[in-house]
C-alpha cells in the first residue's frame, strides 16, 4: 500500500493511513513476556529455574538453578516453550524462571 492509501480503522472509527494502521497492528501483535523479576524475555534466551518444579507426565523434578537454554515464546504471555534433555514438549510458566 502506498503512503496515500487510507483504510478504515474499526477500533477508532476513523480513516487512517495504511502504514499507520499496519504499525499499530504490529505493535499489538507483539506479546511482552516477563520473568519472575520483571526482565523481558525473548526467543533464544537462557533462563534458570527459581523453584523446584515437578514435571507432570515425566516423573521427575527440575531443581532450582537448572539452566534452560534457547526458550521460545508462545502466544501466551505467561508461558514459555523449551527443550530439556529427556522431556519432550516442556512448557514453563514465566513466573518460575529468571533470565540469565
Amino acid at each position: 500500500m502506498g503512503d496515500d492509501d487510507y483504510v478504515y480503522d474499526e477500533e477508532s472509527g476513523e480513516w487512517v493511513p495504511a502504514a499507520q494502521l499496519l504499525q499499530k497492528r504490529g505493535a499489538a501483535a507483539q506479546i511482552e513476556v516477563r520473568d519472575a523479576v520483571g526482565n523481558i524475555l525473548a526467543d533464544g534466551d537462557q533462563v534458570t529455574l527459581i523453584k523446584d518444579l515437578e514435571v507432570k507426565g515425566a516423573g521427575r523434578t527440575l531443581k532450582r538453578g537448572t539452566l534452560i537454554k534457547s526458550i521460545r515464546l508462545t502466544g501466551d504471555p505467561q508461558e514459555i516453550d523449551c527443550k530439556f534433555e529427556g522431556i519432550k514438549g516442556l512448557v514453563l510458566r514465566a513466573e518460575f524462571v529468571r533470565k540469565r
